[in-house]
């Protein structure tokens, strides 16, 4: 008789598919997962972005010490222009071709004062807007907003977090 009820016994049939439970854990791992992760790939596309300022600013820096060579002074007197003499190079309108996350801008130290300027590159576009770089003539980097956060004490150009 225990043979036979063996041979009758119909095997344990497997359900296929996900339970709803199964779901709701997945989901919520995938949740937990994606925002440690969001965040993280935010700030390298921004370091990413903010090299283009880094590298302008630098390039600028090298050009703006060329042109005082050539005329003893950065601009001219009585302007706050940079690089603004009778033959100013076409480069002074600190628009660098192919420049996609970033404005320029030059500033002298004063009308009366043509032998120092500050050089700054303010985010426009992609998640490189909100951060404002500086560099002046004497090589003094400084940021002045990061990540839409004001920024003080920072002579440094931040690429991420607070370091430098």
């Amino acid at each position: 008789m225990y043979s036979q009820n063996i041979l009758h016994r119909k095997a344990p049939r497997f359900s296929s598919g996900f339970t709803l439970v199964e779901l709701m854990i997945v989901v919520a791992i995938i949740g937990i997962l994606a925002s440690i992760a969001y965040p993280s790939y935010q700030d390298y596309v921004r370091r990413g972005q903010v090299q283009e300022a880094f590298g302008a600013l630098s390039d600028y820096r090298v050009k703006m010490e060329q042109y005082y060579q050539d005329n003893r002074g950065y601009g001219n007197l009585g302007a706050v222009a940079c690089a603004n003499g009778a033959i100013a190079p076409a480069w002074n309108t600190f628009a660098p071709a192919g420049a996609r996350y970033f404005v320029f801008a030059c500033a002298l130290g004063g009308a009366a004062d043509n032998q120092t300027y500050t050089l700054t590159a303010t985010g426009s576009s992609g998640l490189a807007i909100g951060n404002t770089f500086t560099l002046t003539s004497a090589n003094v980097k400084g940021t002045t907003r990061f990540k839409n956060q004001a920024v003080a004490g920072r002579a440094c150009w931040l690429a991420r977090g607070d370091e430098c």
